[in-house]
């Protein structure tokens, strides 16, 4: 039987993680941050100074920022949130720009100087942004996650209590939540027993933005149209329709689609990857609502345990985390327990480990296809009997330990692989 303090905290987590989010998280926090800069300021800043984490960049430099007009890169996600102004929206605070902020915003790209810079730090998400006016100059620093915001300064002086509430400010990280609670089988028997009402809304409104822009990128062509691609002329299986389904909101995504998504562990491609498969996979078999939102909670929540470990950003592609997770609530669906999730789980790992993540975009669309595959296999695999033991690669006996080799592998084991392609892609 969980205990209450099991049931708050996996509670918590699922409505801490679930948030809204247009387009790529990590140009979308440098719009935020600009935007902060700017109430901090007082005034539309005529010099910016950005510095931001390499990982920040390598997230940067492919995307196109939404209601843009089609910029991409650094430079365009400040000058949006510039112009937008509207930090109170948080990660969706670029959904207010229309056609005239567009020309405002190509106009501010001509005429202001934003210097462009590497942060040096320990933390993989960490930004700081500079702006002056006049006499006057404000910055703003977002640390550890997109909206964690630790530094708020006009003219020298912290007005940071404007933006962050003193209690928010001493627990200024997500590790608040006490996410070491998490195991699969903890998580299972949540999924079980929880009651859905106060849950319901986040997982309704998760199914209906990622099942919105998968839909959209199915409809139009953006990126390279994986989602498409696979669906062909739409006489394919459930597996290959959960596939395309998922590639699909991340073609739109990645390619600037102003619709928003649900994120899940600060990324909306791992929000799409860990429950677009799961949605379409219970609408095709005909599962009810509560099935459908129960699954979801399985996924969601192994997703948000492996990237515990792993951390916010890392050469590690969190899509294959996303796609165990989706593996995961697929087998959950299908009346799998804690021996099948479990197994489902370390064969999917063991199939795709060590994918690299050389940055958010279109290309992220065709990785997110293999993770569904990854977990679908994972799950066949589990079905059948067959599994992957203890010793085989980075494998151990217990789930929970092999869960442990994979964060040690993404956050230490691939620190330097990191750094040579953060080296690589600011070298092109």
């Amino acid at each position: 039987m969980l205990s209450n303090e099991i049931f708050s905290t996996y509670q918590a987590i699922l409505i801490e993680e679930l948030q809204p989010a247009m387009g790529c998280t990590e140009p979308i926090a440098i719009a935020y941050a600009a935007a902060l800069m700017r109430d901090a300021l007082g005034d539309i800043p005529t010099e910016v100074e950005i510095s931001l984490s390499g990982n920040i960049i390598k997230n940067v430099k492919s995307v196109i920022v939404p209601a843009t007009g089609g910029m991409h890169g650094i430079e365009a996600a400040v000058a949006a949130g510039i112009i937008s102004g509207r930090f109170d929206k948080k990660l969706e605070l670029l959904s207010v720009l229309g056609e005239d902020e567009r020309i405002s915003l190509r106009s501010y790209l001509k005429k202001t100087p934003i210097v462009i810079s590497e942060l040096k730090s320990s933390c993989t998400f960490d930004l700081l942004i500079r702006g002056r006016c006049g006499k006057n100059t404000a910055c703003v620093q977002i640390s550890g996650y997109h909206t964690n915001i630790v530094l708020a300064e006009r003219n020298g002086e912290s007005i940071i209590d404007r933006y962050v509430e003193k209690e928010a400010q001493k627990n200024s990280t997500k590790n608040a939540i006490n996410r070491s609670l998490l195991s699969v089988e903890k998580i299972i028997e949540f999924a079980d027993n929880t009651p859905l009402d106060e849950l319901r809304p986040y997982l309704l409104r998760q199914i209906k933005m990622n099942m919105d822009i998968a839909e959209e990128g199915l409809r139009n062509p953006y990126g390279a149209s994986i989602g498409q691609l696979l669906l062909g002329d739409g006489n394919v299986s459930v597996k290959d329709k959960a596939r395309a389904y998922a590639a699909a909101g991340s073609d739109a995504r990645m390619s600037g689609c102003e619709f928003p998504v649900c994120i899940l562990s600060e990324s909306g491609n791992q929000g799409i990857t860990a429950s677009v498969p799961v949605i379409v996979y219970a609408r095709e078999t005909g599962r009810s609502e509560e099935e459908l939102l129960r699954a979801l909670i399985v996924a969601d929540l192994i997703t948000v345990h492996q990237k515990t470990g792993i951390g916010c950003l890392s050469a590690y592609c969190g899509a294959i985390s996303a796609g165990v997770g989706a593996g995961a609530g697929i087998c959950y669906l299908e009346g799998g327990k804690f021996h099948e999730i479990a197994h489902t789980l370390v064969n999917a790992v063991a199939i795709l480990s060590g994918t690299i993540c050389d940055g958010a975009k279109p290309s992220c669309a065709a990785k997110i296809a293999m993770a569904v595959e990854a977990g679908f296999m994972g799950w066949e695999m589990a079905k059948s009997g067959r599994e992957f033991f203890g010793g085989d690669g980075i494998v151990t006996k217990g789930v929970e330990n092999t869960i442990r080799n994979v964060g040690q592998l993404a956050r230490d084991g691939m620190m330097e692989t990191d750094r040579e392609i953060i080296r690589i892609m600011l070298e092109k």
